[in-house]
């Protein structure tokens, strides 16, 4: 890890470039969460939009991001629906002046279902946002009080109907599995409740004990009953069963969507595209001439990064750079997260060399155990293999 000072400006990629903007600030910090999230009774909004309008023209006068225009803008936290109407319009009016937008540009929201909230729905739309995460998590009102969210199942199908009637056309649901206690039965009735609304898109995720949460210190205490391996596969298979029959494709792992309701803003990340994070505690990322990457991620204290940002324009807490062969590891142990696995043809364009020529000897074990396909044109995770996906990609990132 290094400085700021000593970051290299290689020319970049011709990959898509992407702009992720973190708002840091919540009502509540849920037990669960390992995000960038603060409770702060009043958020400094206007300091807030200043110190992310500073970063923002910083990384537009940086020779790796000069010239290309913005593919697709993600709003993520804490809880940017908490935001002032203004502080989005005004970020995303600088973001088109600095680098432009392309035409069928996907400008992402995530969002909470409290009803003050869903109530400046239709003010986020006229700002330029034109899709929703919900963060539902469960339809299940005692789900949602263990989880220690602060809205109710009725709540949530409001707040859904809030944002069709202002006018968003792509929203997305988010919801969780494998809580403690949670029967297959409990999880596909939350299920049901979100396709019967019909969204656009699904993130289905299985709860996970991160470390240093509330919910580990807890853990540690007195230890949850949570899903076996073989249970939790069995929730995700259901799961991908379900959404099947009912129009959502599984194009990544944990997520669904109608055709061409894909979240492309997430794809790139699994594409391993460039993309600006500016904020508290957010990332960023740009393919280096050598075939490497690097990468930089910000102060996450929201008042340090203001006073860093608003003071040098830039708030880089640690920074590397990862070699070509690094590099391709990872955009290996990302792209097997998508359906359509990696693409033989890209990978081979963008690090000069075949999947099977680097990485051979951590996949064909794989192969071999039904847990990969591996063809001419892709490598993919077979349905055996989606269970094990996090322990294919250990593999790659340490051959």
């Amino acid at each position: 890890m290094h400085s700021k000072s000593r970051l290299p400006l290689q020319a970049s990629s011709d990959s898509p470039l992407h702009l992720y903007v973190h708002i840091p600030f919540c009502i509540h910090k849920c037990a669960y969460c390992d995000f960038n999230s603060h409770v702060r009774e009043t958020p400094p909004w206007d300091e807030y939009r200043r110190a992310l309008l500073a970063e923002l023209t910083h990384w537009s006068r940086q020779a790796q991001f000069s010239g290309r225009r913005i593919a697709t803008v993600f709003f993520g936290g804490g809880t940017p629906s908490l935001s002032p109407a203004g502080l989005i319009s005004e970020v995303l009016q600088q973001a088109g002046k600095l680098f432009g937008f392309d035409a069928d540009a996907e400008i992402s929201m995530e969002a909470n279902p409290g009803t003050v909230e869903a109530g400046r729905f239709a003010a986020f739309r006229g700002a330029g946002v034109n899709r929703l995460s919900i963060g539902v998590q469960s339809f299940n009102d005692a789900e949602l009080q263990w989880l220690e969210r602060i809205h109710s199942a009725q709540q949530a199908t409001q707040a859904f109907a809030s944002a069709r009637s202002a006018g968003f056309d792509n929203i997305s649901i988010d919801l969780m599995y494998g809580l403690p206690g949670q029967s297959l039965s409990d999880w596909l009735k939350n299920l049901d409740t979100a396709i019967a609304l019909a969204p656009e898109h699904l993130s289905c995720y299985q709860l996970t004990v991160e470390a240093h949460t509330e919910l580990a210190l807890r853990h540690q205490r007195s230890p949850l009953s949570l899903p076996e391996e073989d249970e939790a596969l069995e929730f995700l298979l259901r799961t991908r069963s379900r959404l099947s029959e009912a129009g959502y494709h599984a194009y990544e792992v944990s997520n669904f969507a109608r055709p061409d309701r894909y979240c492309r803003h997430n794809d790139a990340y699994w594409l391993y595209h460039d993309y600006i994070g500016i904020g508290a505690g957010a990332a960023g990322k740009w393919d280096t001439a050598d075939g490497g990457i690097t990468r930089y991620s910000n102060i996450r204290s929201p008042e340090a990064y203001m006073r860093s940002s608003l003071d040098r324009a830039e708030a880089i807490n640690t920074s590397e750079t990862l070699p070509r062969e690094k590099a391709a590891g990872e955009a290996v142990w990302l792209g097997l997260r998508r359906s359509a696995g990696v693409s033989q043809e890209y990978f081979r364009h963008r690090f000069g060399r075949g999947v099977n020529d680097l990485f051979a000897a951590a996949l064909q074990p794989w192969e071999a155990s039904g847990h990969l396909h591996i063809t001419p044109e892709y490598v993919q995770l077979t349905e055996k293999g989606l269970g094990m996906a996090d322990s294919i990609a250990v593999s790659v990132l340490t051959d």
